[in-house]
């Protein structure tokens, strides 16, 4: 009797105890668990939406000046292709850009050949940037035909081009040689050209120097305008 008494008392017991519910966690600790997701889900949102933005245009420095179709003048700027002495294409594309001084010359030289002979201007080279003046010596490292690029050119100042004239047709006078051609046929000072020839140069001499323009005695065709001072430049131009 006694034991069944004390079995039916430890059943009562467990019975109490086993109803009981476990504690609720603290309210101030689930709170905080949540502020910790949310952070994280922040952190990582914004990743999935990031967009790549598109590279902006390079601007043209306000000290350069572009020599386009729209002056009449005619663009053929040779280290922009194969046709040149080197047969490599040096430049990325081919544009012709001035100081703004040298520039506006160079199309007030345009305007009063076009005026009085019926003649334009043709561009061979401009600006060469020094990165491409770099590409130039790599290919010929030879300083009687290239400037070293350490030195640099009046055409890596802005200051030089390369040109020729051209009759109402669009023709090349005949200047007794090629562009880039390297012999004494070249020089300005040579003596045994025709006298068609010989008039060709004198004409493109004069108009260019008469306009603050300098040759030189090795190339018919390079000119240096002389009444500004640049400093060398590794501006490039954009390709379309």
């Amino acid at each position: 009797m006694i034991k069944h008494i004390t079995t039916l008392l430890l059943m009562s017991i467990c019975f109490i105890h086993c109803k009981q519910e476990p504690k609720p966690i603290p309210t101030k600790e689930k709170d905080v668990v949540k502020e910790e997701t949310k952070e994280e889900v922040q952190e990582v949102a914004p990743a999935n939406n990031v967009e790549e933005k598109e590279p902006t245009p390079k601007a043209i420095p306000s000290d350069w000046q572009e020599i386009d179709k729209a002056t009449g003048i005619a663009i053929d700027i040779k280290y922009a292709t194969k046709d040149n002495f080197t047969k490599k294409k040096i430049y990325d594309c081919g544009k012709c850009y001035l100081r703004p001084e040298a520039a506006a010359k160079l199309v007030e030289i345009h305007n009063v050949l076009k005026e009085k002979y019926g003649y334009g201007i043709k561009v061979f080279d401009c600006f060469r940037p020094r990165p491409y003046q770099q590409r130039l010596w790599d290919i010929m490292p030879n300083p009687s035909y290239v400037t070293p690029p350490e030195k640099g050119s009046m055409h890596s100042r802005g200051l030089a081009v390369d040109l020729t004239i051209v009759d109402k047709n669009g023709k090349d006078l005949d200047m007794g040689t090629p562009y880039d051609f390297f012999g004494k046929e070249a020089h300005q000072d040579f003596t045994g050209h025709s006298s068609e020839i010989n008039k060709n140069r004198k004409l493109l001499k004069s108009i260019m120097e008469e306009n603050g323009f300098g040759s030189i005695r090795t190339e018919w065709w390079h000119y240096s305008y002389r009444t500004k001072s640049y400093p060398l430049d590794d501006w490039v131009w954009e390709c379309e």
